[in-house]
């Protein structure tokens, strides 16, 4: 059943800590969650709806829900598929929504493994306990091999160079210079990347995303809520969700579960890539944007490289402006997912309320895309398809 424009952003807000000593993780959902609701112009008795992952400390949704003072929850989802959960709840809590079951969602995501010195990890999973951690037992389960494996096969497949991969990075510091709370604000060049340290072959330091604290928030409520509030009005019109796995070893590493959740989103929004002006691309490594892009559309399988070449990203210069706030490349990944951050820059697009240097002049319909867990094994695609109104 489609449910096109059954429910609207109403609030958003990012943490601007990048490192949080000093705050815990609950500290950081509830300041997320009352940013986002002022936002709204909201409170927190009008909340009937929670959605939070296993970044949520405690038992979920049931800890938070005490802690934050929600005492009128009708809804509770605590979906976890690692960076894409939040593109997940998004879908989930629209769908909630329509079919009566809440009229005004709040989704949180915040954590500190900066400060907890927690690396790449994310809160609440426990990798030891997967069914197949002894397959790979003795070897250190770092993101980036997975990445590097991919990148590499793209090459082999299609010829995509180390140089195509690093213009996504350039396109990303192109933006991030006019965020003031972008981790990393330095205009990068193509060779910058490419001088950089090689981490994971052929992957280089500066193809990967940044790590940081801190978090975000979005709420959605129901159209009569949305056209109730002072604020720009947001609805969402499309919305898919896919799953991939390794497949005991017979996978295809050139694609990603985007190319069923970005199909299943477009249909239900009765759009094509060719109407979209802007998009928010999960980029957690540079090949994850060039995989992104051919999955969902906005150019064929294998040319993804040759998209991204010469600044095709960058906004007032390319054809397809992605990332404007800096991405995870740049600017934050709070808690090592990024899924978030891609909702919150596309819905400032779609307001017309992005940095005036990076803001598109045709922003009524955006897309946001993301992928948690890893490209080169089991991953979820969360896609949402935003329009103004």
């Amino acid at each position: 059943m489609s449910v096109n424009g059954k429910a609207y952003i109403v609030g958003i807000h990012e943490h601007p800590v990048r490192r949080a000593d000093g705050l815990t993780a609950a500290q950081l959902h509830a300041d997320v969650a009352r940013g986002a609701l002022a936002d709204a112009g909201l409170g927190l008795d009008d909340v009937d709806g929670y959605f939070c992952a296993a970044d949520a400390p405690g038992i979920g949704g049931m800890s938070m829900a005490e802690y934050l003072g929600l005492r009128h929850l009708r809804y509770l989802d605590s979906t976890e598929t690692g960076g894409s959960s939040y593109l997940l709840h998004v879908n989930h809590a629209m769908r909630a929504i329509a079919a009566g079951q809440c009229n005004v969602a709040l989704v949180t995501l915040a954590d500190r493994p900066l400060a907890a010195h927690a690396g790449t990890s994310l809160a609440g999973i426990d990798f030891s306990r997967m069914p197949d951690r002894p397959y790979y037992a003795g070897t250190v389960p770092v993101p980036m091999y997975g990445y590097a494996m991919v990148a590499r096969r793209h090459m082999h497949e299609f010829g995509t160079t180390s140089e195509q991969l690093a213009w996504v990075k350039v396109a990303a510091s192109h933006h991030a210079q006019h965020n003031p709370h972008a981790l990393m604000r330095k205009v990068l060049t193509v060779q910058d990347v490419l001088d950089s340290p090689m981490v994971a072959d052929p992957l280089h330091r500066l193809d990967c995303c940044v790590m940081t604290d801190g978090g975000g928030a979005v709420v959605v409520a129901r159209p009569e809520i949305a056209r109730s509030l002072k604020r720009p009005r947001v609805k969402v019109i499309g919305a898919g969700e896919a799953f991939k796995h390794a497949d005991g070893g017979r996978i295809d590493l050139t694609y990603s579960a985007g190319v069923r959740s970005g199909a299943t989103a477009f249909a239900e929004a009765g759009v094509t890539p060719a109407d979209i002006r802007y998009a928010s691309l999960y980029d957690s490594f540079t090949i994850t944007v060039i995989l992104q892009l051919e999955d969902l559309g906005f150019c064929k399988k294998g040319e993804g490289g040759r998209f991204v070449a010469d600044g095709n990203l960058i906004s007032g210069v390319g054809r397809l402006p992605f990332n404007t706030d800096g991405g995870g490349l740049c600017n934050n990944h709070p808690g090592n997912k990024g899924g978030m951050t891609k909702i919150l820059e596309a819905v400032r697009q779609c307001r017309g309320e992005a940095h005036p240097a990076v803001q598109v002049k045709n922003h009524d319909i955006v897309l946001a895309h993301g992928t948690g867990g890893s490209l080169a094994g089991y991953h979820a695609s969360g896609t949402l398809i935003l329009a103004a109104e």
